[in-house]
Parts: C-alpha cells; structure tokens; sequence
C-alpha cells in the first residue's frame, strides 16, 4: 500500500513536469524568432522616391510602395476619430488585446467551423503588418497579440496611432493615409473632407474590394457605414453626417500624370540598378538634367509631326521616331523621346536601337581630313565611281540626287551630301582615320574598315551620334551624356553629385572648321528649312537605303540634337521618309524654343583661323559682293589648294 501511494506523488509530479515542459517548449516555439519590438521606432518603411527636372519639377516617383510618411499632427481628426471608430473604439484604454472581442469572435468561429470574425485591435494590425503573414490560423493569432502587449508597453498610443496610419494598405497601390488622399482625391491628408476621411477609414476592412477607383459602389456604401457609426457615437452631429453622405466618392478632377517623360525615367531607372546600394534605396530625391519645358516642345512637336507623316506615307507601318538632345558643354541630357508609346516596359529608341544613320555620318570623314590640314575650301571630284568586290562583284558609289556635280568643294560636298566625294575623300586620307575620329567622339558600335563605312553603314544608337556631334561645338571637347545632376536622402544629405567627364576628340580649329561645314548644310544644303532660325545652328541630314532611315543631328552653340524616324521592322518609309522632310521639321521647332530661352550665342572662331569669301563650287576667293559667294571659315596660313 505505501509503494503505491509513493508511486502516485511521482507521476503526478512527472505528468506536470512533461505538461509544463510542453507548455513551455510551446510558447517558447511561439515567441522564439519575434522580432524586437524596442527597435520599432527605428523602423523605417520603404518611402518614395521622387524624380525632379532641373528645373525643379515633378516628372515621376519611384516606388515600391507608394508611401508618403507624415506626422500625426499633420492627419486631421476627422480621419482618426473615424478609423478608431471603425476598427478600434477602445483603442486608448486596452493594452494592445481586447479579451471581450476575441472571446466574442472565438464562440462566431467556433460556430462556423472557420474563421471568419477577426477581433485584432489597431495595434495587433499593426504587429501583423509589419512582422507577421497574413495567415489565418491560431498560431499567428496567438504571436500577434504577444507582440501587440509588447508594442504596448513599449510606446505611446498616439506613436501606435501614427505608425499605423502611415503603414497600413489603402488599396489601389497606396500605403498609409497620405498616400490614399493623394491616389483617391488628389489632395493632402491635411486636406481630406470628413466624407473623404471615412471613405479611407473604411478601406482597412477589404482595401481593393472598397477601393472608390475599382467600385466606386461599394465605396460609398462603405463609406456610409463609417459616417453612420460615428454620428451613433456622437463623434459628428447630424448636419456634418448629411454633408459628409452628399460628398462624390471621387473628386472630378483628373489624377495628374504619374510621370512626363517616361522614356527618360526608364533610362534613369536603369542607371540607378547600376548604382549599387545607392540605387536600391527608397525615400531619395533624384535630381536630374531634363529641361520639363523643352522636354514639353520636343513632345508636342514630335506627336504632330509624326501623325502627319504617318498620313502622307502610302504603306504606313509601325511608325516610330526618336529625339535626344544634349547640354554641348556638360553632357546633360536635356530632353529625350524614345518612341509613340507611353506604356510600361518601354523600348527607348533613342538609346537602345541601332540604325544606320547613312549621310549624318559624313562629319567624322570631314573632320578626319581637316585633322590632318585639308581645307573646306579644297575640292574634290563628284563623279561616277565603283570598285570590284572581292566576291566579284561591283560595289557602284551613288548619289542620293542621282546626279553628279564634278569639280566641288569639300564644304560643298558635304551640304549637298553628295556620296562620291566623301567616299574619294575617305579613301584618300585612309579609312583607319576615320573610324579612329569616331571613336574619338565617342562612337561605341562596331565600324567595319570599309570605304562603304563613309556613307554611315555602320549601326549606331540616337544618343551615341548626338553626343559624337557635340565635340563640334564643343572646341574638340565632349562631354559624356548623364541624366543625373545629384542625389539626396530622406535627411537632404546629398548622397551622389556628378562629377563632369571630358574627353579630348580632336583639336580646336579641326572642330571649329568642321562645325562651319554643317553650318554650310543649313545656310546651303539639305536643311535649308533650319534658316528659319536666325541664330547660329549647323547639322546634317541622313537618309538610308530605301529611305529605312530619316535622321537630323545638329546643334547650337549650347544644345546637340539628334531626330529619328523610321519603322521598327526596318521597312521603307516611303519618298517622304528623308531627313529633311522627316526628321528635320521636329529638330527646328526644338531648337527654336532652345534657342529662343538663352542669350545669342555664336560659334566658336578660334586664333589660327580666318573667315574669308569664297565661291562654292570652286573655291576660288571671292568678293563679297559676288552673288553666290559664300563666308567660309579656314586656317589663317592657308592657301587656295586645289
């Protein structure tokens, strides 16, 4: 008898001990990978990035959140009395877990065989958001009431309150209250109407089912529920309940554009994966080279003019274009139009398509033979020419014009853009000279050592050729293309500055005298539309093979720009695809307003060289007075070599 009452003390001791060891391995299970909770106030959720022009501009936010943090004292009191209404009316007197409400929903799903009823006061939401799944299960039940004690002891009410406000998803892609306000209503949180503050404190409960943008319905019926709790709380008196109930679930005013230049901002994106940690980062602000209000005209001008030119084709196609355009001395990058669509995912033709550019090419073959002392002044032959193929074949050099000019002057030459010469010229001076002054200037595409390399064979992308063109103006200097002047930290320090890269292209008279040739193409060849302008502007057209590619580079004194047109499948445009006619219309109204916003600016004329008369075709000094003598620039020890 004594054995067995010894023995029963023993087990009773051992079956509590397994019990508590168990409960105890359970909690334990529960608790052991909570975060910390005393490092919430150092919690900083993902906020968004903002893209300024240079000008001081919104163009777009980045995000992967659209989160606008603010302060509680910045949220009106409508808004809070509200949700707390809703969600949490003993918000400021539980200690994070409200026991009656869990026991009221507990006997709900035990009725119901599953969980339906949820009891989780604002700071058990809170938990969930930021450290739990969105589970339904026990489990995660039990650890978000632990962490919400925690929270509780651990912080004030009202920085719970402002955590939650500024954490919590509203739908339709907003995170917290002041991102809601300003995707539903177009306004500040501080200036949400009590209407609109219910409709947002009811969103918690199902965000995209009640999101006024996707059912507008269930929104205001919603809303309503809200208003009608809190006037039966008394928080709002029955005059403010009417005029609240006949507010419109959404303001009329449309949502501004969420971004003005999206193909720029693509190109920005992807430079900022680039950049490493930095890049990565949310809450900057991102100040970029984009000028909104030529970025504007360049928009404008391309939409109008690419629609009329879609019309005049006969088999219009997938018609596309591009512009670019570049600050000559620093490299920004001033606007940029990579193609008609505005949609995601966009394939940005002024950087990441490549094209033959045909005669826009001609410049470096110029400005190779001008390196090495040839004068615009001299002359070439504009007459047949073809060379047998190593397959057997016979390679026949044509003009554009079909026709041929003899004796002409390199000036000449290239403001007609006349084929013949430039190819005579490229093999005179050696073709290696002239893929060694594109390189140079900044050409990265493979260029074949072909004679055929003279007549733009070679593909290269837009913003590539522009920034080649801008060592002309530049006095032999380029300056390398950027979109990003600096970048700042939620805190305003400046995290990134760019620092301007040059690099030496060739020398100043080379440059000075080239940038006089394509001045020539506008005062006497191709691009004669461009007089229109009344300052100092110089360019080339090109136009490929079957009329695949219409292109106009050009420039100012200040401003490189470069237009393209032509048809993704590299089909032909058509008579009215040339550069002239296609291209060249939107870079005028471009450099127009460029222009037009800075003070008159000249061409550089450097110490070596002289402006003298000269008649075109032959070269031949001339009087002024002469009809059709032209001001032709030239070193000042040159002599009339013909």
């Amino acid at each position: 008898m004594m054995k067995r009452w010894t023995r029963t003390p023993i087990a009773l001791l051992a079956f509590v001990g397994i019990l508590t060891g168990g409960l105890a391995g359970g909690f334990y299970g529960l608790i052991y990978d909570l975060p910390e909770i005393n490092q919430l106030k150092l919690y900083r959720p993902s906020a968004v990035t903002t893209v300024y022009s240079a000008d001081g501009q919104v163009i777009t936010r980045f995000y992967l959140e659209k989160r606008f943090p603010v302060s509680l004292d910045d949220i009106p009191k409508s808004l809070i009395q509200a949700l707390i209404t809703t969600e949490d009316r003993g918000f400021y007197s539980h200690s994070g877990i409200n026991l009656k409400a869990i026991a009221r929903a507990l006997v709900h799903d035990i009725k119901a065989r599953r969980f339906e009823q949820g009891a989780s006061t604002l700071t058990q939401q809170l938990a969930k958001t930021l450290f739990l799944s969105s589970e339904k299960s026990l489990v995660r039940k039990i650890r978000e009431a632990i962490l919400a004690l925690q929270i509780e002891r651990r912080y004030t009410k009202d920085e719970i309150l402002e955590l939650y406000l500024n954490q919590i998803y509203l739908g339709s892609g907003a995170y917290g209250v002041e991102a809601a306000a300003r995707t539903y209503f177009n306004t500040t949180v501080s200036g949400l109407t009590l209407g609109q503050a219910a409709l947002i404190a009811g969103l918690p409960k199902a965000p995209s089912a009640y999101s006024p943008l996707i059912r507008p319905d269930l929104a205001q019926k919603r809303r309503q529920i809200v208003l009608k709790q809190m006037r039966s709380e008394a928080v709002i008196t029955k005059p403010a309940f009417d005029r609240a109930s006949a507010e419109p679930v959404l303001v009329d005013s449309p949502q501004p554009s969420s971004d003005k230049a999206p193909y720029f901002t693509g190109y920005l994106s992807k430079k900022l994966k680039s950049m490493g940690d930095l890049g990565q980062a949310s809450g900057l602000s991102i100040y970029t080279t984009l000028d909104m209000g030529l970025q504007h005209t360049a928009m404008q001008s391309f939409t109008r003019h690419m629609d009329r030119l879609e019309k005049r084709m006969q088999n219009a196609q997938d018609l596309q274009g591009a512009v670019v355009a570049l600050d000559v001395h620093t490299g920004a990058i001033r606007c940029m139009i990579g193609g008609r669509q505005m949609g995601q995912q966009l394939f940005n033709r002024s950087v990441q398509a490549m094209r033959q550019p045909g005669s826009a090419f001609k410049p470096f073959v110029y400005a190779a033979a001008l390196e090495q002392g040839w004068e615009q002044n001299q002359t070439l032959t504009d007459a047949p020419l073809s060379y047998d193929l190593p397959d057997g074949g016979v390679w026949q050099v044509n003009n554009f014009s079909k026709d041929f000019k003899g004796k002409m002057t390199l000036r000449s030459a290239l403001a007609l853009s006349k084929n013949t010469p430039a190819v005579r010229l490229a093999e005179k001076i050696g073709i290696f000279s002239v893929t060694d002054m594109a390189r140079r200037a900044g050409i990265k595409a493979a260029l074949p050592s072909y004679l055929s390399l003279a007549l733009g064979t070679a593909e290269v992308s837009l913003l590539n050729l522009t920034s080649a063109y801008s060592s002309f103006p530049g006095q032999g200097i380029r300056a390398r293309p950027h979109a990003i002047d600096r970048i700042e930290d939620q805190n305003g320090q400046v995290r990134y500055r760019y620092r301007n890269v040059k690099e030496t292209v060739t020398d100043r008279i080379t440059a000075a005298l080239t940038t006089d040739m394509l001045k020539a193409v506008v005062l006497e060849g191709t691009a004669r539309k461009a007089r229109k302008i009344k300052t100092d502007i110089a360019g080339k057209t090109g136009t490929t093979d079957r009329y695949k590619d219409a292109l106009f580079v050009g420039f100012s004194p200040a401003l490189a720009c470069g237009v393209w047109v032509g048809n993704d499948d590299a089909t032909s445009l058509g008579p009215v695809g040339t550069g002239a006619s296609a291209a060249l219309p939107v870079w005028i109204d471009i450099m127009a307003v460029a222009v037009a916003s800075h003070p008159v600016q000249y061409f550089d004329i450097p110490d070596g060289t002289k402006m003298v008369y000269i008649l075109p075709d032959t070269g031949a000094p001339a009087d002024p007075a002469i009809p059709g003598a032209v001001k032709a620039l030239v070193r000042s020890n040159s002599l009339n070599k013909n």
